[in-house]
Order: structure tokens, then C-alpha cells, then sequence
């Protein structure tokens, strides 16, 4: 399941969501071509809201391949206007501004909603409206302000919400979601994240084969498990460096040479750098500058110790990173 992100606040959420209903979600950028998520081979896609104007030059843009392509296809706020206006509908400023906790009504009989109350809690976040839907889709829902805030094509599969069903504050967003992803697409309700690690490790042995693999490991949860994967597919192959720089919690350095070996097995390297991070920040108070240096003298910690590691021939360098430093360093549309 393709998730396109249009710039919103919450496309991980949204892959998030489609994963807790027990599908695997990836999300890809709105300037990725018809053509290459096609070449995916998705089973259906979602499309994300957005901080844009659909009428606004610059806007994204959708193309209507694959609108055309048979594969299903799921709007959300702004991706449910782009894709009213992609297929001849009309999107437009109509003043009617909602934000927040706003009450849905369902007035229709879309299996999309079966079994769920009329009235409902979704959450609105937009200042444009779908005026009037594309032709051929039946309007399945509305607000006080917002007469299309839901519609679908006539076998569902082309669907989309001017709410946030991904959000708690939606009461039955969650149940919209799967009810799409499974009762109208078909989707297979079978993905774990054991399925995907085990799918991984199995991408990782492949690459590898019988080189080197070297590891900076922080303690944290994302290198941690990226170097317990690797661990488990190539072993002795992988070598991880802890650079302990003396601003660790009491106790965390020899919980991570004791703990994390104990479990995985790790063949672990540890730089002991205390003195030379503390000197380098001495007297400094600019946060900003106290980073740069933490960054620059982790940097020639990892160095030195690769160099003694070299000699083994290592040529492939291991990297973990969650979705919430992806978010925080301001990560682009789609990552």
C-alpha cells in the first residue's frame, strides 16, 4: 500500500495506521511519476493531505494515469481535492474555514460506513472545499459547512474523506480506513512487523554476502535495532563502534557493552572519548555550537576506530534512523 505525501503534518501517521490494520504501507513523494508507483505494483494507494491550494499555481498535482490505472485509490483532505479536481470535479475557496472536532454526517448507504452510526466525530483541518464532485461519484457524506466531505465511485474503489481518519480525534477513522483497505480493496490483513524484519534480514544477507560491515552504535533505539538486524544476518561480519563521550545517563555505557552484547552477540568496539568531548566543550554555552562540536568530534571518534577496523576490509557502513529524527531534521516530502 502506497501512501503519496502531498507535504502533510501527518503522512507517517497515515502509514502508520494502514500498518496497524496489519497491511505494510511505504510512502512516496507527489513528484514520484504515475509510472514508477505503478511499478510498485501497489495494492491500492492513499492520498495524503497537504498544506496547498489545488487551483494555486505550483500546487501538486496528481496525474490522472493513476486515477485511470484500476489500482484503488483513497483521498484525504488535500488529496481528496486534488483527486475531485484531477477527475473533472470542482474545488474552491467557499469560506467555510473548519478546523478541529466537527460533527460528520453519513447520508448514504456506502459500504464504507456500514454499520457505523450516522452522526459522527471526524476532524477537519482545511479553508478549501470540494464543491461539487466528479461526475459519475455518489456524495456519501457532509458537514454544516462542508455539503461533499466524502464521496466514492460506484464500486468504491476510487474513495476519499475531506477529514483526517488517521487522527484519534476522528472516532471511526480507523474503521474507515480498514473498511476501505479491506472490505472494498481486498487488502490481505496479514503484515506484521515480524514478516517485514525477517523480510529485511533476508535483504541484508543477500547484499552483503561475505564482506565486512561496520556499525556506529549510539545506545539509542534506532541503531541499536538496525545493528541487531544486520547481526542476525551476516554475524561476525558486523563490527559496531560505541564512541562513549561521557554525556550518557550514569550506568548507560556499561548497560549497552553488557545488555545489548548479551542479546545479540555483537562483536562490539569501544572508544572511550570522555576527556577529549569534555575539553572540546569546555567553557562553550551556545547550544548550536556545543552540537557542532559533539558532531564533529563523534565524527573523528567513529574514524579513528574504523581505521583499526579497516584492516579487515569493511565495505558497507550501517545506519539507523526512525521516523521522528526524520521529521525533526526537517526530512523532505515522501521520506
Amino acid at each position: 500500500m502506497l501512501v503519496v505525501d502531498f507535504g502533510a503534518q501527518y503522512a507517517q501517521l497515515i502509514a502508520r495506521r494502514v500498518r496497524e490494520a496489519r497491511i505494510y504501507s511505504e510512502i512516496v513523494p507527489h513528484t514520484m511519476s504515475a509510472s514508477e508507483m505503478l511499478a510498485k505494483n501497489p495494492k491500492a494507494i492513499i492520498l495524503s493531505g497537504g498544506p496547498s491550494s489545488v487551483y494555486e499555481n505550483g500546487a501538486p498535482k496528481l496525474d490522472e494515469a493513476l486515477l485511470r490505472s484500476g489500482v484503488p485509490v483513497f483521498g484525504i483532505c488535500y488529496g481528496f481535492q486534488v483527486m475531485a479536481a484531477t477527475l473533472g470535479g470542482e474545488v474552491g475557496k467557499t469560506g467555510a474555514r473548519e478546523y478541529g472536532r466537527t460533527e460528520f454526517t453519513v447520508h448514504s448507504n456506502s459500504p464504507l460506513f456500514e454499520g457505523m452510526p450516522k452522526a459522527q466525530q471526524v476532524w477537519m483541518s482545511h479553508g478549501d472545499s470540494v464543491v461539487r464532485a466528479p461526475q459519475g461519484f455518489t456524495v456519501t457524506g457532509s458537514t454544516a459547512q462542508t455539503p461533499v466531505a466524502s464521496f466514492e465511485s460506484a464500486d468504491g474503489k476510487l474513495a476519499g474523506v475531506q477529514y483526517h481518519p488517521e487522527v484519534v480525534h476522528s472516532t471511526y477513522g480507523q474503521q474507515v480506513l480498514e473498511r476501505w483497505l479491506i472490505g472494498v480493496v481486498g487488502c490481505d490483513p496479514s503484515w506484521t512487523s515480524s514478516n517485514i524484519a525477517e523480510e529485511q534480514i533476508a535483504r541484508i544477507r543477500e547484499q552483503v554476502g561475505l564482506d565486512q560491515v561496520i556499525c556506529g552504535l549510539s545506545g539509542g533505539v534506532d541503531s541499536a535495532v538496525a545493528a541487531a538486524m544486520v547481526q542476525r544476518a551476516v554475524g561476525a561480519q558486523l563490527t559496531c563502534v560505541f564512541v562513549d563521550h561521557g554525556l550518557l545517563r550514569q550506568g548507560e555505557a556499561e548497560q549497552v557493552e553488557r545488555d545489548f552484547v548479551a542479546a545479540t552477540g555483537v562483536k562490539l568496539k569501544i572508544v572511550d572519548a570522555k576527556e577529549k568531548f569534555l575539553n572540546a566543550l569546555k567553557g562553550v554555552t551556545d547550544p548550536e555550537e556545543k552540537r557542532k562540536i559533539i558532531g564533529r568530534e563523534f565524527i573523528r571518534s567513529f574514524e579513528g576506530a574504523a581505521r583499526e577496523i579497516a584492516s579487515k576490509d569493511v565495505k558497507f557502513l550501517v545506519q539507523g534512523t526512525l521516523y521522528p529524527d526524520v521529521v525533526e531534521s526537517g526530512g523532505g516530502t515522501g521520506t
